[in-house]
């Protein structure tokens, strides 16, 4: 391992000194203002004003790209755990269409993306979207099969009218994963352990240029069913309404007044274990007023929610309704000092139904049968520090505490029989989790820095810290107190050359575990321990990559992930692949 360390060292000192050496050429070429250049950089959604109001002809020459799904379009490679992000660092403007592109790596790993699109005339855009990527998983680590799999496919189109612009995409999507994370028996090599989820989506979007009134509409619907016939269906409308830039007086002090009215219906349903079924119907209004002079402003505004629940299951003697109404503060004040330095802080809180689509992204391994419940967050203060130094550094540093019902998180599940034979469901082997909920106060500090040396280089650093207070429960399980993040995007070789870094870390969570044994008697059962404080450690994943163009329509593409062979976890029993080695091609057209 000290070896592997001493040469991972030599080859970054090595990779330091070239890319430094680039960099002091580049800050003799480059003796000039890099503030176009910055500009470009996404910069972070900090700001509750919202320019919206400019025409629509300007509007659309620089249209946003509404993609299928929130990941960029290029969903190129995944980090060290089976089910991980997207750490890859872009070109500018990497929201290109019409490119294909294809990888291979060790574990099996295979890597499939393209991007079609075709402008029918100036303002309607059509096209397709598909992404693959699978691995063959620890077969070193595990007799059992651990491969896993993830592909999606979709269609979008973009309008770009007189008055609005108008998004409608359609995706179906397949996940293949396993319950591979078996830690307290032994059982065969051909063991079954597989889940399968399909989800399709059909979302669409229209925002009108202007604030007068309507601002956008947004409609959103999923459909999901997995290999235990767990189906989930899911829909929602939010409208904004809104009047912006109301002069309200000489000194420069404008208002704007904003209503959002939203619904939401969710309804899913387990076929096994103890049959949950679940149906909620979630009506929100959220009316606010800004009062606003440059960069400094005070937001006031409240949330309301009218919760119509149901839960059943084989259990209950009858079914459980909820039919409750929410208030929720909601406000936001800004002082802009100067624009290296704006004080802010506020209030807010809210209600988020919680849903089987949405469990499955934060836990994969979770059973096909969960109790759903929504979680309150009663209040929430913050307050921060945010700024921009010469377009050179930008900060956000805040601190916040807030009271929440029904905090969701997951606990590792025994078996569900002791019967002595390892002829068992895929899910009944101690390799599962279920959502567990329980009261409790939350404190937090975040804080985020980009840094721009260079027009060519971009540097990020992020640190996330989270303590929860519960009622119940002495720790909250598979939740780091805190985790961080550090990366680097470097451009060389008049930008045909893109290098990237990325550092993820975490520190040691708190969860349940159980130990199993056979016992010896004529009833031949299994007896089960439950560990409370067990630890998942916490971890330490590097990536690199690198991207080269040697034409304008094709480049090489390489990636390295969890560098350091960390042989950490992401949930007990789920130990992530080890040091892996990508590479590829891409070509656009």
């Amino acid at each position: 391992m000290n070896r592997r360390i001493q040469i991972l060292s030599i080859l970054f000192l090595g990779a330091s000194q070239i890319a430094f050496s680039q960099i002091k050429e580049e800050k003799l070429i480059l003796n000039k203002k890099r503030e176009p250049e910055v500009r470009k950089i996404e910069k972070k959604k900090t700001s509750v004003e919202t320019i919206k109001n400019y025409p629509p002809e300007e509007k659309s020459q620089n249209p946003v790209q509404y993609r299928i799904t929130d990941v960029p379009a290029v969903s190129d490679f995944k980090t060290s755990t089976i089910q991980g992000e997207d750490v890859t660092p872009k070109f500018d403007g990497t929201a290109q269409n019409n490119y294909l592109q294809f990888g291979m790596g060790n574990y099996g790993k295979i890597l499939g993306d393209a991007n079609i699109s075709k402008t029918l005339n100036n303002k309607l855009e059509v096209g397709a979207d598909v992404h693959f990527l699978s691995t063959l998983g620890l077969r070193r680590e595990y007799a059992w099969d651990s491969k896993q799999s993830s592909a999606s496919i979709g269609a979008f189109l973009n309008s770009y009218g007189e008055k609005g612009k108008f998004n409608l995409n359609a995706q179906y999507g397949l996940d293949n994963n396993r319950y591979y994370g078996i830690y307290a028996l032994e059982p065969a090599a051909d063991v079954d352990l597989k889940q399968r989820v399909n989800q399709f989506n059909v979302n669409g979007y229209y925002d009108f240029y202007s604030n007068e009134i309507l601002n956008d509409v947004r409609v959103k619907s999923s459909f999901l069913k997995d290999r235990f016939d767990a189906q989930e269906n899911q829909a929602s409308v939010l409208v904004n309404l809104s009047k912006h830039a109301v002069d309200l007086s000489k000194s420069g002090i404008v208002m704007n007044a904003d209503l959002g009215v939203g619904l939401e219906t969710v309804k899913t349903d387990f076929a096994i274990r103890d049959r949950n079924s679940s149906s909620f119907f979630n009506a929100t209004l959220d009316p606010k007023v800004t009062f606003a002079k440059g960069e400094s402003y005070l937001m006031l505004g409240s949330s309301f929610a009218f919760l119509n629940g149901k839960n059943s299951n084989d259990l209950m003697a009858e079914q459980m309704k909820n039919n409750k109404s929410y208030w929720f503060p909601k406000a936001e004040f800004q002082f802009a000092a100067a624009k290296e330095f704006k004080f802010y802080g506020g209030v807010d809180g809210g209600l988020k139904l919680n849903t089987y689509s949405d469990l499955l992204q934060q836990n994969p391994f979770i059973l096909s049968d969960q109790m759903l419940r929504p979680t309150e967050t009663r209040y929430h203060f913050y307050a921060g520090l945010r700024g921009d130094i010469d377009e050179t550094i930008k900060y956000d540093f805040s601190a916040g505490f807030g009271k929440m019902r029904d905090i969701l998180f997951f606990k590792a599940n025994d078996l569900f029989n002791n019967d002595y034979t390892l002829n068992r469901s895929a899910y009944n082997f101690a390799n599962t989790f279920s959502a567990v909920y329980d009261d409790g106060n939350v404190s937090d500090i975040k804080g985020s820095v980009q840094y721009f040396p260079l027009a060519n280089l971009i540097l990020d650093a992020e640190l996330h810290f989270t303590k929860y207070n519960l009622k119940n429960y002495d720790n909250i399980y598979n939740v780091p107190l805190f985790n961080a993040s550090i990366g680097a995007k470097y451009t060389m070789l008049d930008k045909k050359l893109l290098l990237g870094f990325k550092g993820i870390f975490a520190s040691d969570r708190t969860t349940n575990s159980y130990s199993i044994e056979g016992v010896a008697n004529p009833a031949m059962m299994y007896q089960s321990t439950e560990n409370t404080n067990d630890k998942v450690g916490g971890y330490a994943d590097l990536n690199l990559s690198a991207e080269y163009k040697f034409h304008k329509n094709f480049s090489i593409f390489a990636t390295g992930n969890n560098l350091l062979n960390s042989n950490y976890q992401t949930y007990k029993g789920y130990k992530v692949l080890g040091a892996q080695i990508l590479g590829g091609v891409k070509i656009s057209f």
